[in-house]
């Protein structure tokens, strides 16, 4: 399927454990450089994820309540649960669920086995618009706006 999510998703899933602080979490984040982790609980033996951590849960919940981030557990701020699509899913029907969930991470999951195999974040968007969008079009279309509102004003 052409403009599919499984064509601009990213499959690189760092994960981290329930058990660990902020801290680590936003440390593989900036080794890794990711913007977000899956929460999972090692202790059940599932690779399924029960939360995730974005750059922002870091910010919200860690410096911006001057909290030190060894002292904060990352069930305390992880977000869950998680705003998922199907990896055959259309672009579009992320970004409308990226708004609708006012989220700007989505964990694309299989569609039979609703396991994880990727992620969507804004740079993934952000890509998928530059290769796609033809901006002479998008501006020929608002001066004709434009012009036709003018056209219609009294």
């Amino acid at each position: 399927m052409q403009n599919a999510v499984k064509e601009i998703m990213s499959t690189n899933l760092e994960t981290i454990d329930v058990t660990e602080n902020a801290q680590q979490a936003s440390k593989k984040m900036n080794d890794k450089r990711i913007s977000s982790v899956l929460v999972i609980d090692r202790d059940k033996k599932s690779e399924e994820p029960m939360g995730i951590i974005t750059e922002r849960d870091l910010v919200k919940h860690v410096c911006a309540s001057g909290i030190s981030s060894k002292e904060v557990g990352v069930r305390e701020i992880m977000s869950s649960p998680i705003a998922t699509v199907e990896a055959e899913a259309t672009v579009e029907t992320a970004a409308d669920l990226m708004l609708s969930n006012k989220v700007r991470h989505l964990v694309v999951v299989d569609e039979q086995t609703r396991k994880p195999v990727g992620i969507i974040a804004p740079s993934d968007m952000n890509k998928y618009l530059r290769a796609n969008i033809d901006m002479n079009e998008v501006n020929a279309r608002i001066f004709e706006a434009i012009r036709a509102e003018e056209l219609t004003e009294p």
